[in-house]
């Protein structure tokens, strides 16, 4: 079968085809023949040696796929047979193994999909899982206005639409070109990504109060303008540092705003690998809000397996919109 291993940390070009012997499930495990797999930041923090979850080199990057049950192992549901499924490394010992034509994976891990529900549209399941317990963390306190700096990626763009349901004015920043990709799903108003004049502008577009959620990917600068940008009792919730660690003392510029008193916090899904009932249940509100209509998957730029390394140069450029997906 055809797979995508790293042997060495690197840029895009360590991502190398490999041909392995297709896997046969064993005690317990089905095997999985992939449709539509995603491609995330996980997976380039994998390639680049510095995710905190890293599995052992060689190793097979991919934490998200959607396919077609082929083989059923001994122990296993034989209704699984034929049926199409998301897998989510979340569920697996290893972050990683779904850059393959075929994984073989516990019954278990599995969440079938109803037909509803298109394989492309699927692989955002992950980051839609993501955004409700990023939401459920707010305790139910209202959320009148949010700030998305990079709204146009994956989880920008699901957050987004998300907020905008829950009747939040959504404001994000994105690259130019990106700008009316940005308005077509979700995003009231745009304000320019300079960290320096952000918060001026989060304020004129809600009226000199602030923003009740900051969700920061970026880190650096970015989080601090976050924390200027909030409204009274508002809070920034740190969940990637794509553009490096605040280089300011972030409790100092807490202090220098104790008359909104500011609230910062980290968020990450790996949170809740040790409950997996309350994890899997995220997920099964993410699968019913979907099939329902209730929320979509942002559009897909749709690449081949052989364009591995062009998907992962984009992310490093910055240059995605949406989700990318290798379809096979």
């Amino acid at each position: 079968m055809r797979t995508i291993q790293i042997f060495q940390p690197g840029g895009p070009e360590v991502l190398t085809e490999v041909d392995l012997p297709t896997p046969l499930p064993g005690p317990g495990e089905i095997r999985v023949k992939a449709e539509v797999i995603g491609v995330g930041r996980p997976d380039v923090l994998v390639r680049k040696g510095t995710y905190k979850w890293m599995p052992p080199l060689p190793a097979i990057p991919g934490t998200e796929m959607v396919g077609v049950v082929d083989v059923v192992g001994d122990g296993t549901s034989s209704a699984l047979q034929g049926r199409r499924v998301l897998v989510s490394a979340r569920e697996l010992p290893v972050r990683g193994g779904c850059y393959a034509e075929y994984i073989c994976v516990p019954e278990a891990a599995l969440f079938v999909l109803p037909d509803a529900i298109d394989p492309v549209d699927a692989v955002s399941l992950p980051n839609l899982q993501l955004v409700n317990a990023l939401w459920a963390c707010q305790g139910g306190r209202p959320v009148k206005a949010i700030l998305i700096p990079g709204v146009s990626g994956a989880v920008g763009s699901t957050l987004a639409q998300f907020a905008r349901l829950q009747g939040a004015q959504v404001i994000g920043t994105t690259a130019a070109e990106k700008e009316a990709f940005a308005l077509q799903h979700g995003v009231h108003t745009l304000v320019k990504g300079d960290s320096n004049s952000l918060p001026a502008q989060v304020m004129q577009a809600t009226q000199g109060r602030g923003v009740d959620l900051a969700v920061d990917q970026l880190g650096g600068d970015m989080l601090i303008a976050c924390l200027r940008s909030l409204a009274p009792m508002g809070q920034v919730v740190s969940i990637n540092v794509m553009t490096g660690m605040p280089t300011q003392d972030v409790f100092k510029e807490m202090r220098t705003l104790l008359p909104r008193s500011p609230g910062l916090r980290t968020f990450s899904m790996h949170t809740l690998d040790e409950d997996p009932p309350v994890r899997r249940a995220f997920m099964q509100d993410a699968i019913d809000q979907m099939a329902q209509g209730r929320m979509k998957a942002p559009p897909a730029q749709v690449l081949k397996l052989s364009q591995i390394q062009e998907a992962h140069a984009l992310l490093d450029a910055g240059a995605s919109r949406g989700k990318l997906v290798i379809k096979l």
